[in-house]
């Protein structure tokens, strides 16, 4: 499940730049829904020609599991290859366009609610982008690739983002226990049922992956959990900021 799961991950990447969005209660479920229904119409759409084009045995016994580059070799001969490598390339730099510029909102949120390093949250007064989010997503990236191979480390994200998918869907039920008066412009389709099964389908995955491929996936939850403390301790330095703030003399005579 971790090629099929990665395939169709990223799908929230819009939601990072909610804030920018215009009618953002409309237009981000919109995206969402045609973003994650697209990908998997046209994974199945693939599936279906490989099996159209393949035996079975062929497609479970493909070298190094590349069945979609065996499908268009056995379709086009030897050009196949060039084909699906150039397909390659332009999914490839596809996906890292918007994993990239997506990516550095989220360090530029979180800095500007004060739950990160503050020189992130600037913007470039050139591009007005976070340039600096930019950079220090680029470095942690760098050194990601330095502790193990692609395959290695899609077992590390895969397993990491199902843990926030699961925590993002008990977001949603306690606040709607929570914070029944908060406005809700969409609603979240089959409540409780479907998040419910997402939920518990997402957490079983990642619970399987923990144990079937330890290695990486113990490295990611232990991240994961090195995040808590990281983020009080965050969020109290921007508590005490705030109230050193409040304190702090205006200048402003009164009367």
């Amino acid at each position: 499940m971790v090629g099929s799961l990665f395939s169709s991950d990223s799908w929230h990447n819009v939601t990072f730049a909610a804030a920018e969005v215009r009618r953002p209660e409309r237009n981000l479920p919109l995206a969402l829904g045609l973003g994650a229904g697209t990908v998997t119409v046209l994974y199945l759409l693939a599936n279906i020609a490989y099996l159209m084009v393949l035996p079975l045995p062929e497609i479970q016994n493909a070298p190094e599991d590349r069945v979609g580059t065996l499908a268009l070799q056995r379709i086009l001969g030897e050009p196949g290859l060039y084909v699906m490598a150039v397909a390659i390339l332009v999914s490839t730099f596809g996906c890292l366009n918007g994993l990239i510029l997506a990516g550095a909102r989220v360090y530029y949120a979180m800095a500007r609610d004060g739950l990160f390093f503050r020189i992130a949250g600037v913007l470039s007064p050139r591009t007005q982008v976070p340039a600096w989010a930019l950079f220090l997503q680029g470095v942690w990236a760098v050194l990601l690739t330095l502790t193990g191979t692609y395959g290695q480390l899609l077992d590390y994200v895969i397993f990491a983002a199902l843990l926030f998918y699961a925590l993002t869907i008990v977001a949603l039920f306690a606040l709607r226990v929570r914070r029944p008066d908060l406005p809700r412009p969409y609603r979240a389709f089959g409540y409780p049922v479907v998040p419910a099964v997402y939920m518990l389908s997402a957490a079983a995955v990642a619970g399987i992956l923990l144990f079937a491929k330890p290695v990486y996936t113990f490295s990611g939850l232990f991240l994961v959990l090195l995040g808590v403390p990281v983020y009080f301790l965050w969020r109290a330095r921007a508590g005490e900021r705030v109230a050193a703030a409040e304190a702090a003399p205006s200048g402003v005579p009164e009367g």
